[in-house]
């Protein structure tokens, strides 16, 4: 069999590097195939000197040309690493048939965040919206467990010519997190560009399929992680978490901060307060302000962005959580009607905020300026 370098070429196209949401003949990787009787040769081009990026791009080509053509074909892969003219800049895309992307951030760990986000998601569901979770907080993933989906794995599936991972479903919702990966026991020791590489695979190398929304779960803080995402994609809007208590509104002030700065200029779509007030299930008329009464509240109009709404300390939340049933699947309950409310509120402050502003753009950082703590 003849091989023809245009059929090889176009061949290519189906071949995604990792980490990348391009082919690596429309990323520019590709930058020339040579045909010699039954030699093939391939010239590829890559920004990352990552071993398991380049053996696994060798093996796609290699395999590609012996099944789609010929056998016998001697195959020669030459690989180059050059670094992108600017290596501080990455420039995001959105992703086809995603809608919406909304960041759940808190400040402080501890705050109830992925809670929050598990019952955001399912009550966004419940209403008829398309919804997918991604589980960002590398080092501490909980959905797994909240969506009782501890033991699952992604399959690998082809789509359109390309292997993808597929989501977990749990409660009509699309899954992803770093804890499918890894055993329940395991801690993730990794720097920050490995987790931003992990992220960008659940990001671009999944089958997420059309959603309303996606929302996405970040670690405490404000660092690696967050700027990862926000280089990587653009995100619609911010939903900030915390507590009433003085030491997580100051975080939850620097959250809100970083969003807005003018760097990354990312919509606060508004403050969720967790954790509000305590009811005991004897005393349900009773309020026990535990942590401090509407601080998030008030921090939500002192910084003048919405306030979404707020979530009591209730065991059941907790328990409901552990055993994989988030609480907003409790039809007919108080807490239904509390996070309804609140998803109602986050569809609310996303249609305003589409209608007034602009897409977002996924930000673009080529100087430290903006990242550090210290004013240029």
């Amino acid at each position: 069999m003849k091989l023809d370098r245009k059929e090889i070429l176009k061949a290519l196209e189906t071949i995604t590097i990792a980490g990348e949401g391009k082919n690596m003949v429309e990323s520019g990787a590709v930058k020339n195939v040579i045909t010699f009787g039954d030699e093939v040769v391939v010239d590829l081009v890559l920004s990352t000197p990552a071993m398991h990026i380049k053996k696994r791009a060798e093996e796609d080509i290699k395999k590609l040309i012996h099944e789609q053509f010929s056998k016998d074909a001697v195959v020669k892969v030459n690989i180059k690493v050059e670094a992108k003219e600017n290596p501080n800049e990455i420039k995001g895309k959105s992703i086809p048939g995603i809608s919406n992307v909304i960041a759940v951030a808190s400040g402080k760990g501890g705050v109830g965040k992925s809670t929050i986000t598990a019952n955001l998601a399912v009550s966004l569901a419940k209403m008829g919206f398309k919804v997918g979770v991604l589980d960002a907080d590398i080092y501490g993933p909980s959905m797994p467990i909240m969506f009782d989906v501890e033991n699952e794995k992604p399959i690998s599936i082809d789509v359109d010519g390309k292997s993808k991972m597929k989501p977990i479903v749990s409660y009509e919702i699309k899954l992803l997190s770093i804890g499918f990966f890894t055993s329940p026991s395991q801690a993730v020791i990794w720097r920050g560009p490995m987790a931003a590489k992990a992220l960008n695979q659940m990001i671009f190398d999944a089958d997420w399929g059309e959603l309303d929304f996606m929302l996405i779960d970040l670690p405490p803080g404000t660092g690696d992680i967050h700027l990862s995402i926000m280089q990587s994609m653009p995100i619609t809007g911010a939903v900030i978490v915390s507590s009433p208590q003085a030491v997580a509104l100051a975080d939850a002030r620097k959250g809100v901060s970083m969003f807005m700065a003018d760097s990354i200029n990312v919509p606060v779509l508004g403050i969720i307060e967790n954790m509000a007030y305590f009811t005991p299930q004897e005393l349900p008329e009773n309020k026990y302000y535990i942590f401090g009464k509407e601080g998030a509240k008030n921090l939500a109009e002192d910084l003048q962005v919405p306030f979404l709404g707020e979530v009591p300390l209730v065991q059941s939340i907790r328990e409901a959580g552990d055993y994989g049933r988030p609480a907003a699947l409790q039809t007919d309950s108080p807490l239904e009607i509390v996070f309804e409310e609140i998803a109602r509120n986050v569809v609310e402050e996303t249609v305003k905020r589409n209608e007034n502003l602009a897409p977002t753009e996924a930000i673009k950082i080529t100087t430290m300026a903006g990242c550090s703590a210290v004013k240029k």
